[in-house]
């Protein structure tokens, strides 16, 4: 029962290359490695865009204006 022979295998190859036909493997083997290319190109950028946005500083903030406090009414309005 264990693992299959030599023969097992031909006989399964040939069974795929006759229902998906050589053509039909090597296109979708060719899509698959586009697939890759495009996922590790996506990881790419996003690394990229984390370094750039690493890099730029926020602008420097601005001081808020300060008020100066209304002169004091010397007045005494104690009445002493």
């Amino acid at each position: 029962m264990g693992s299959f022979s030599i023969w097992h295998w031909l006989i399964v190859l040939v069974i795929v290359l006759v229902l998906f036909g050589r053509g039909r493997i090597s296109e979708m083997m060719g899509d698959f490695g586009k697939g890759i290319s495009s996922f590790k190109k996506g990881l790419n950028e996003t690394e990229e865009t984390a370094a750039k946005a690493a890099r730029i500083e926020p602008p420097a903030a601005t001081p808020a204006p300060t008020e100066t406090p209304a002169p004091a009414d010397k007045s005494d309005t104690t009445g002493a």
